[in-house]
């Protein structure tokens, strides 16, 4: 009796067990019948109400952001600058992607300001050409700076074989304008011109292959910048475009400008103050005004600081001045370190100037204060001059110290009538052959370490 009734009750357990597991196994099937059903009205477009939407998938590294997907009409008309910034917006969000500007088309665009900080390693491809708006007068009052401005960008690279056209034609003449704002024409151009492409506050970027071309003013600024990089590009505007300086730097360190064609109305390289560690190298200058260190000290607004600048291997055909500084009466800081070498000159005005009373007015005032400079080489320069072959004019109350000339081989043009006679001022340093003409041999003064402690006792309030 009890054998049986203990069977019964084991009996009872395993069908227990049987239909738990049953009841088990269907439940789960129904849930994930369930989830399909949902996750299959969800891909069709229906969001049920209160479900939160999937996470964007990220864009792949390396993308291309082409302005014409962008809305971009490259018909050289229309104006394509918001296709640009939706490009470059698109872009900046996505590590080593570029933003393409697609060969065979041209694209007018407005001023425009593409902003950092990006994610690493963004490239801007420019095959088309980039066409400045051609009237002065169609540009706001408040864009009037820059035409296209680089703002914190970090490792970003400029590559392309396409050109930036700043179409600067009305900007360089006095001829009639309408002027929009006043509804009249006028015979006065603004006297404020862009620059054609400018960056800000950026570091590690690189400027290669491409065409600048008739900017209104500077072609290529770097301001408050370093580790730049501009190889092999061709910069030109015609010899009459004033202030129209191919590269121009300002308060900006680590520069290396190398392999580039630059033919301008002004300076084809202008480094002014607050630059340092700056080499340029095999560049072919002109006609221009040649490579300059300088105006330094304007109007005494702040120390005109520049150190550590090599400028090397240049050609320069027809250019006004070779290797210059020129500081104005009344400035503050200095200039150390600086040296050009194997520089040869084709027709060129002034090779080897030094300037400490420049002054771009018919009159300005006299100072006893200046931008010290000291420790200037000037090494192997060579070729045909056509007004004189050195000038150095130092100042009265602080001579230039530490100048050097050597291997100075400069003959008159056949096409002008230049002085043989070289012409200094108050400049300390030494000088050593072959010396042509023989007058650069008497151009620089010895000086005992008085002199060197007078040049030294102004340089404080830069190093």
């Amino acid at each position: 009796m009890k054998r049986s009734r203990s069977f019964s009750l084991l009996f009872y357990l395993y069908l227990l067990v049987i239909v738990f597991a049953t009841f088990s196994i269907v439940s789960m099937e129904a849930r994930k019948t369930n989830i399909k059903k949902k996750l299959h009205k969800r891909h069709k477009g229906g969001h049920t109400r209160g479900s939160h939407s999937p996470c964007p998938v990220p864009a792949p590294q390396g993308s291309t952001f082409d302005v014409l997907a962008f809305g971009a009409k490259g018909n050289g008309v229309s104006d394509d600058s918001e296709a640009l910034l939706a490009a470059w917006n698109g872009a900046c969000k996505v590590a080593a992607a570029t933003v393409k500007i697609p060969a065979q088309f041209k694209f007018l665009m407005k001023p425009v300001t593409l902003q950092g900080p990006c994610m690493p390693d963004l490239t801007l491809q420019i095959d088309g050409t980039l066409l400045a708006p051609s009237e002065a007068s169609s540009w706001p009052q408040s864009s009037l700076f820059q035409w296209i401005n680089f703002k914190w960008v970090q490792n970003f690279t400029i590559i392309g074989s396409g050109t930036v056209d700043g179409q600067g034609y009305n900007w360089w003449s006095s001829s009639e304008f309408y002027d929009m704002q006043k509804k009249t024409y006028s015979k006065h151009i603004p006297s404020i011109k862009p620059t054609a492409i400018r960056f800000y506050s950026s570091n590690f970027v690189t400027v290669r292959d491409i065409r600048i071309i008739n900017s209104p003013l500077c072609h290529l600024k770097f301001d408050n910048s370093k580790g730049i990089k501009v190889n092999n590009i061709t910069i030109s505007s015609p010899e009459n475009s004033p202030n129209t300086d191919g590269i121009h730097l300002q308060n900006t360190q680590d520069v290396e400008i190398q392999r580039s064609i630059i033919s301008t109305g002004d300076d084809c390289v202008s480094i002014q103050t607050g630059c340092s560690n700056v080499h340029v190298h095999h560049i072919n200058c002109g006609p221009g005004h040649g490579i300059s260190l300088g105006g330094l000290g304007k109007d005494k607004t702040s120390a005109a600081c520049v150190s550590d600048i090599t400028v090397e291997d240049i050609s320069m055909k027809n250019t006004l001045f070779g290797a210059r500084i020129k500081t104005w009466q009344g400035g503050i800081g200095m200039v150390k370190n600086v040296t050009f070498s194997r520089i040869q000159v084709y027709d060129v005005m002034y090779p080897i100037m030094i300037d400490q009373y420049y002054c771009d007015k018919e009159i300005c005032k006299n100072h006893t204060s200046t931008v010290v400079i000291s420790g200037v080489k000037f090494d192997q320069i060579h070729g045909t001059y056509g007004m004189q072959p050195v000038h150095l004019a130092c100042s009265n109350s602080i001579p230039c110290t530490d100048v050097d000339l050597s291997d100075i081989q400069l003959s008159p043009s056949p096409k002008y009538r230049g002085l043989q006679q070289a012409v200094c001022w108050n400049s300390y340093g030494k000088s050593q052959g072959p010396l042509i003409p023989s007058s650069i041999d008497y151009c620089l003064r010895s000086g005992g370490g008085l002199i060197k402690r007078i040049a030294r006792s102004h340089d404080r309030v830069c190093y």
